[in-house]
């Protein structure tokens, strides 16, 4: 997890999402860093994308990507936490989230 400055919204220039946890908006940063830890749990980038893309990606793995990009979060907060704030928002709000990381691993920094 990056040291992000607390509670600063996410830039979606730089390809930052939000995702809502207990009624927090929480940033979600593909930093190079948090990518090299995704990319050494899930394998290859490129790989995830396409099975995004194939609709084959599992939650496991959406969560995984989810947890290596968290940027100023509180402390207390676990993958399972993570993991079940997902799986209660539903696919439908968690997509959006999904395809601004995605993008942001396939274009880089605008």
């Amino acid at each position: 997890m990056s040291g992000g400055e607390a509670g600063r919204p996410a830039n979606k220039l730089r390809g930052e999402a939000e995702i809502i946890l207990h009624g927090e908006r929480l940033r979600l940063r593909p930093s190079f860093e948090a990518l090299v830890a995704a990319e050494e749990e899930l394998g290859p980038l490129f790989a995830l994308v396409e099975r995004a893309s194939a609709g084959e990606l599992r939650l496991t793995e959406m969560v995984a990507l989810f947890w290596h990009c968290r940027d100023g979060w509180p402390g207390g907060i676990g993958r399972a936490e993570l993991g079940e704030a997902v799986a209660a928002q539903g696919l439908a709000a968690t997509a959006p989230v999904l395809k601004a990381i995605l993008r942001q691993i396939l274009a880089g920094n605008a």
